[in-house]
């Protein structure tokens, strides 16, 4: 695990000592050691646990009881887009190294990783529906289930966003650097980090953040924060050749063309998140 992509070179680098790589083999250690934990509660309660791949396409309470996710966010949030309705328990291998914010628990205490699946199984452990994002382009729904954010721009990050968009009867041409859209869960994150709110676990609000908007003319944008109820949508126009929409990280991306229209809206399939607190400042929703 300490050898993806350019494998030889990060070798080199972490016997040299080098500060770019110095916690990848803590974090790699961390990670194998909550594995193996994981593996002995399942042997000990009798559990059979099936692996999910990228094969993997509808995880349904009906066949499974529960999903376990060990790494941190973005892996629960890449395994989360094969859920239906099954609840989902995220388990942070690596704590001293990851935020884990999805994880309702720590690695690292092979008891604690017992007990947590234990309850799980026995429906003990509390469980919290967040709102999840459907987005499609044209008549073709790309994914029902982006549980963070997803995040539409220009192929190239020095190349400016063109596009039209319309909320609620109102349209406006932006020239931007993108624009964020996401559910709560996602909104600590990248939609913060450009200017938007934080939003509560509860609420079902999309948010829409757009990123460096260009107004050369002195223009005013109103659709530059937008929140959305569950019964509105967010719809984008792209004015681009080169345009890119990523879902949930850059694993999951489509690439609209010019003209093609991108719906945001909620969707009918929250996600099930085992034993998540819901600490976080709020200041809308």
């Amino acid at each position: 695990m300490v050898q993806p992509s350019g494998g030889t070179r990060l070798r080199r680098l972490i016997a040299q000592g080098d500060p770019t790589v110095s916690r990848l083999r803590s974090t790699h250690d961390a990670h194998t050691r909550t594995v193996e934990e994981l593996h002995a509660a399942f042997d000990r309660l009798g559990v059979e646990a099936v692996p999910i791949d990228d094969s993997t396409r509808n995880i349904t309470a009906r066949k499974f009881a529960l999903v376990v996710t060990v790494g941190g966010d973005g892996t629960l949030l890449r395994a989360s887009h094969s859920v239906r309705d099954a609840p989902v328990l995220g388990i942070n291998s690596a704590p001293s190294s990851s935020v884990g914010f999805f994880c309702g628990v720590r690695g690292g205490d092979g008891v604690s990783v017992m007990r947590a699946i234990e309850q799980a199984l026995d429906g003990r452990l509390s469980e919290r529906l967040l709102t999840r994002m459907c987005v499609t382009v044209g008549n073709r729904t790309i994914s029902e289930r982006v549980l963070n954010d997803a995040l539409f721009c220009h192929r190239s990050p020095a190349a400016t966003s063109r596009y039209l968009i319309e909320h609620n009867g109102q349209v406006e041409e932006h020239k931007s650097s993108g624009l964020w859209v996401g559910p709560a869960a996602g909104s600590t994150a990248a939609q913060r980090s450009a200017g938007g709110r934080v939003l509560s676990l509860k609420s079902r609000l999309l948010q829409l953040v757009v990123r460096e908007p260009y107004t050369p003319s002195g223009e005013r944008y109103r659709l530059l924060k937008v929140l959305v109820e569950p019964t509105e949508k967010v719809v984008v126009r792209s004015k681009m050749r080169e345009a890119v929409l990523f879902l949930d990280g850059p694993d999951i991306g489509v690439t609209p063309q010019y003209g093609d229209v991108i719906t945001f809206q909620e969707s009918s399939q929250p996600l099930r998140l085992l034993a998540i607190g819901g600490r976080r400042a709020t200041s809308a929703g």
